[in-house]
């Protein structure tokens, strides 16, 4: 397969994510995956030359590598987020990031079950947390776990897994207000 039928396929692969983003609002049965594969399979068999069967198992992959270790996340900001001008210029910002799950007990009442995440931001998207995403605004996170080990001050090993964010999405006001800041 040469290097434009693969330029071609990864183009396409591209706008199928995004009308698979747009039909998945119109049809929740459906899942987004299989959106995806069926779009996906479509053009490759409108695209490829028959016998091109190593691409479709390269782009495959491909898609597949996208998803390992990716986390999306909706929530609200839990505190201010820390933020920490490194020495090379760099910008860090931290947060803790709480997320809603409601769901009936076994007498029928409706239950809020609450889980908080560590957010860590680098860069650009550090920059976006400083400026909009304080205490109590709703936000949209898409990104990777990261784990690592630290000694707290009475020498005990201590492990901690994180979410490090590559894309802050703003979907409230802040603080609920109703007005722009």
């Amino acid at each position: 397969m040469g290097s434009k039928s693969k330029t071609n396929l990864m183009k396409s692969y591209e706008k199928i994510k995004k009308e698979a983003g747009l039909k998945l609002k119109k049809q929740k049965k459906e899942n987004a995956l299989d959106i995806i594969s069926k779009s996906l399979q479509k053009n490759i068999n409108e695209n490829c030359p028959k016998g091109s069967g190593s691409a479709l198992i390269n782009l495959k992959s491909f898609i597949m590598s996208t998803l390992k270790n990716h986390v999306q996340l909706i929530g609200n900001v839990g505190q201010e987020p820390q933020i920490t001008n490194l020495e090379s210029g760099k910008k860090v910002a931290r947060f803790s990031l709480a997320t809603n799950e409601y769901y009936k007990n076994a007498k029928g009442e409706k239950v809020q079950s609450t889980e908080w995440h560590t957010v860590v931001a680098w860069g650009k998207t550090a920059e976006i947390v400083e400026k909009y995403a304080g205490k109590g605004k709703e936000i949209g996170v898409s990104g990777k776990l990261k784990n690592r080990s630290y000694e707290d001050n009475d020498g005990i090993k201590r492990y901690v897994t994180e979410v490090e964010a590559n894309e802050i999405l703003l979907l409230g006001t802040k603080n609920g207000d109703s007005t722009a800041e």
